[in-house]
């Protein structure tokens, strides 16, 4: 199971970086086409605007696995452990219930909007107003597994604040350790380079 939603999370960063480049391409052929040759691509903007809305919610989905979203914690890590433990499941609680409104608000528009064409693609509108359970059906997902974890014990304690800290923040224990990891690995490259 973990193979499939690894390859999985992998096809989402190669959908980012399709995004990407598709938005790039559009945006400055447009700009090169409309400045040098009095021309242009005439579905560029909305292209590129329903490119950046999929690549914004695309990367939501993989930032919610990795735990990178950001978030206050100067509350909840100085609580004790179960009053971490409470405001991690009334969080996950609330986010389930937003995700819940959120893709039932989606469906709605994504039919709503299915017969409707895009006015200079053609295309469906539905691709636009999708995107929403495209994000939602994992998120759900994460959110429950997260909430599962937490509740049958798999979560260590120092998990149970989720934000991920800055090089700046790094405390010195952390540094030194970071710097031994280093600096162990630097050994091992330069052995391997002389054999």
């Amino acid at each position: 199971m973990t193979r499939i939603v690894d390859w999985y999370f992998r096809v989402l960063k190669a959908m980012v970086v399709f995004f990407i480049s598709t938005m790039v391409v559009l945006v400055l052929g447009n700009v090169i086409l409309r400045y040098g040759f009095n021309s242009g691509i005439t579905v560029s903007e909305e292209l590129s605007r329903w490119a950046f809305v999929w690549l914004t919610f695309t990367g939501a989905i993989i930032a919610m696995r990795e735990h990178t979203h950001l978030g206050m914690d100067t509350l909840v890590s100085k609580l004790p452990v179960m009053g971490k433990k409470i405001c991690y499941v009334l969080s996950h609680i609330i986010m389930i219930g937003c995700v819940l409104l959120f893709i039932s608000g989606s469906y709605d528009q994504t039919v709503i909007n299915a017969g409707v064409e895009a006015p200079a693609s053609g295309l469906s509108s539905a691709w636009f107003y999708g995107v929403g359970i495209f994000f939602c059906v994992p998120a759900l997902l994460i959110l429950i597994y997260d909430l599962y974890a937490m509740l049958s014990g798999k979560l260590k304690d120092s998990e149970l604040v989720q934000i991920k800290e800055s090089e700046e923040e790094l405390d010195e224990s952390k540094l030194e350790e970071l710097q031994r990891e280093m600096e162990a690995e630097t050994a091992r490259l330069a052995v391997q380079r002389k054999k």
